[in-house]
């Protein structure tokens, strides 16, 4: 390494506390401010090019709170900087590396397609995007939301996505038939995007141990396609940019590329009428990269035990410490940066259960400041299952009881009430509190407000809900391999019925709704396996995390397959959209029927308080063989849900009575007007 210049001037000054945390650079100085306060050197290096080895140094001071600090009597912008950084050699709770580490708080980072990352931070100013996205704010009611969870890469990789293949963001707002298109021609009104801050894609290569002596057992792939391995917390992922590679040793991020395309996302979405929800990771970092949170301050970034090794709650590696300073800071103010530089309408929180409750308060203070609209959803469990909780400091959160209870939770041991499989845990009106929105006030209850219930029935996790129902019905599709993925994704006679009724119970249950990509038409995980590696190739996935591949990737051509189920979809959507009160009706004014068979579900919705004009009639019959017949209270009513059609126009007149179909269900609406 080379040594500082002797015409720049170098000072560590006190009151450098009134500068934030990071880089902070102007015309004429630079300061550097960094916590590792068990390190005994920090030296920063300013680099001409990612690609040097060697830059000039410039060794900073600690002050008494362990901050390492600063000032350079010069301008560094457009150059690269990263942290020498030595500390003692045998505590267990410092973790030292030879390698140079990138800003923790880095909003632009260069890396190469490496396990190890080698991350430097790039001095660079704002893009200056110019948004045009002024009229547009997400819904004050949360209920009003039906979210679309994907991958962004999802729905532009394959080629029936029809891109113009200018990087994933770019793809995604321009592409002809997936991206924004698909999500406008399903008529949903916000997209939950899987983590977009900069994370570690690679990871160490399988079956073979690192110098770091690591020896990667567990995934075949060597990649986290998900991205549920944050590396840095402020800074947008360069792999969907427009210079990005996927090359090995290929070096990306060093334009702005990524933080514009995904700023012009952003901006056509909202354009569109569409909310932004961010997947974010604050639970746990990524484990086998240089992650600076590790190098810079392992024992007050992280959980440990006396031996100084990563509590691992998360099941990923380990545990961050959401209760330190700093951690709780990283946390608060990344967040807040995501709203105010890209305009993120909310957060999904991944495995919220192990963050603290003072953070979790601070973080609704801090973003409701910024946007009183701000959607946050909490994954209610980590370290704990606490939905309830949540709902009491006023996030929303995952409802896996309406899951659990309409699908169930594993297709060859636990059954739902869409196969006409009565739980012996359940009760009538336990499931009725289920679909007024699972309210603590009844049994089975979660939330204190049916705006706290995300309802949902397939996600990222594990099998999609149509390869659950094939499984379901025919448990030998577990393990049948299928030569042609058509094969597997359309669905016979039976698989359509139960996968229509299945979305049905979902759109009718007071809440917000969450469907994942390719539900709309049952889509099928099968592996794809390019590369020959996977030994349950042509075999139905129930993990894809680690595939960036067609097993994970959106044929659109599949949609003709299952057109009926898509349709249906369609339907329900433009159904519970322009019809509030399928959505947030008040508890009383949602009245149930006696019926004798416990697997036949009736109830009447009044919609007078939010504002619908129509009142509503819903029956669900989950019985298999059995079709019920239904006395309707008035005498004419309009038929908009039956078992092969949905939408908000009305289907036909229905007087007095109508005989539900098995396994499906209705939906009845009529002027409150009208006195029939």
């Amino acid at each position: 390494m080379s040594t500082p210049s002797k015409d720049i001037d170098t000072c560590t000054i006190k009151g450098l506390d009134s500068y934030p945390m990071g880089c902070t650079f102007s015309n004429s100085e630079t300061v550097f401010r960094l916590f590792s306060p068990k390190a005994e050197s920090v030296t920063v290096v300013i680099y001409e090019r990612y690609e040097d080895e060697d830059g000039l140094e410039f060794p900073l001071e600690k002050n008494s709170k362990g901050v390492w600090e600063t000032l350079i009597q010069s301008s560094f912008e457009g150059k690269w900087y990263a942290y020498l950084i030595d500390g003692p050699e045998d505590d267990p709770y410092f973790k030292n590396t030879s390698y140079p580490i990138a800003d923790p708080l880095s909003k632009q980072v260069t890396t190469k397609n490496h396990y190890l990352q080698f991350a430097k931070t790039k001095i660079a100013n704002k893009s200056g995007f110019k948004w045009e996205d002024e009229d547009f704010s997400p819904p004050m009611d949360t209920r009003d939301l039906v979210i679309y969870e994907t991958h962004i890469k999802d729905m532009v990789a394959h080629p029936s996505a029809k891109t113009y293949v200018h990087g994933i963001y770019n793809d995604f707002r321009e592409a002809e038939v997936g991206g924004i298109s698909h999500l406008k021609r399903l008529g949903i009104n916000a997209v939950e995007f899987l983590p977009l801050q900069k994370f570690a894609y690679f990871e160490p290569p399988f079956e073979k141990a690192t110098p770091e002596g690591v020896k990667n057992t567990w995934n075949p792939y060597a990649r986290n396609y998900w991205g549920y391995m944050t590396s840095f917390h402020f800074a947008p992922e360069t792999l969907y940019s427009s210079e990005a590679s996927l090359e090995a040793n290929a070096v990306i991020g060093s334009t702005q590329n990524a933080e514009l395309e995904l700023k012009q996302l952003v901006n056509e979405l909202h354009k569109q009428g569409i909310a932004v929800i961010m997947d974010v990771v604050y639970n746990h970092a990524s484990h086998y990269d240089l992650n600076p949170l590790k190098y810079t301050a392992k024992d007050h970034y992280f959980r440990l035990d006396n031996k100084g090794n990563f509590l691992n709650d998360s099941w990923t590696g380990n545990d961050i410490n959401t209760q330190a300073e700093y951690a709780r800071s990283l946390i608060i103010e990344s967040v807040k940066y995501w709203m105010e530089e890209f305009h993120i309408d909310g957060f999904r929180f991944d495995l919220a259960g192990l963050i603290d409750w003072e953070t979790v308060d601070l973080i609704k203070q801090e973003v409701q400041d910024i946007n009183p609209n701000v959607i946050l959803i909490a994954e209610p469990w980590g370290q704990h299952y606490v939905p309830d909780r949540y709902s009491d400091h006023g996030w929303a959160a995952w409802n896996d009881r309406i899951r659990n209870t309409f699908k169930g939770y594993h297709p060859k041991e636990n059954k739902g009430l869409i196969f006409g499989v009565w739980d012996s845990n359940k009760t009538r009106y336990g499931i009725e509190n289920l679909i007024r929105g699972t309210l603590k006030s009844g049994e089975q209850g979660l939330f204190n407000h049916s705006g706290h219930s995300v309802n949902y029935l397939e996600s990222h996790d594990g099998y999609t809900l149509g390869d659950y129902i094939r499984i379901v019905l025919q448990p030998e599709k577990a393990d049948k391999v299928f030569e042609d993925p058509f094969q597997a994704t359309s669905l016979n006679k039976k698989e359509l019925q139960i996968s229509m009724f299945a979305a049905l119970c979902l759109f009718i249950s007071q809440g917000m709704i969450m469907v994942h990509a390719g539900q709309e038409w049952a889509r099928s995980k099968i592996i794809s396996d390019p590369l020959n590696i996977d030994p349950k190739k042509g075999r139905i996935d129930h993990d894809s995390y680690n595939k960036d591949d067609e097993t994970n990737w959106l044929n659109f051509n599949e949609i003709q397959l299952n057109n009926n189920l898509f349709e249906y979809y369609k339907g329900l959507i433009d159904l519970r959209l322009q019809s509030p009160a399928i959505r947030k009706a008040e508890p009383e004014e949602i009245n149930f029927k006696v019926y004798d068979d416990p697997l036949h579900i009736t109830f009447s919705i009044d919609g007078k308080s939010s504002g619908d004009m129509y009142d509503y009639f819903v029956s669900l019959n989950a019985n298999t063989e059995k079709g019920h017949e239904i006395t309707l209270p008035g005498k004419y009513w309009e038929l908009v849900v039956d078992h092969k059609m949905a939408g908000s126009d009305t289907i036909k007149s229905v007087q007095n009575k109508y005989t539900v179909a098995p396994s499906s269900g209705v939906v009845l609406r009529k002027l409150r007007v009208s006195n029939a």
